[in-house]
């Protein structure tokens, strides 16, 4: 992901925490909130309740992608956290792209186009 999509300082997540609306799945938690930008800023928590680094740099990696792959799709304008609950660890691909890409329908920061609704 590119080094300005990033959210990598405290005071942004402290930011999000104070004013961000939450959204929860089983597998991980969604916080978002408008950052008065063109583009959007992610950040990724993985606490070390999840497991050894390993397991959290997966976690992380795996989450970053569907992001990644989403981000074209996205509306501009927010900054969003997404954090990772114990259920995901060891989970495939395709459950946790399923997971981030329903939060960002509930929170309605998806923009679906006709031709790209899955079945």
């Amino acid at each position: 992901m590119q080094r300005h999509l990033r959210l990598r300082h405290r005071a942004d997540f402290a930011r999000l925490r104070r004013e961000g609306r939450t959204w929860r799945h089983p597998f991980l938690i969604l916080s978002a909130t408008p950052n008065g930008r063109a583009h959007n800023r992610y950040g990724f928590i993985t606490s070390k309740k999840l497991g050894n680094a390993v397991t959290r740099n997966r976690t992380r990696r795996l989450m970053r992608e569907v992001v990644r792959q989403a981000h074209p799709r996205l509306r501009p304008g927010y900054d969003m956290v997404f954090i990772a609950r114990k259920p995901i660890v060891g989970q495939p691909y395709r459950a946790v792209q399923e997971a981030i890409l329903h939060l960002l329908r509930q929170a309605h920061l998806l923009e679906e186009r006709p031709e790209e609704q899955e079945p």
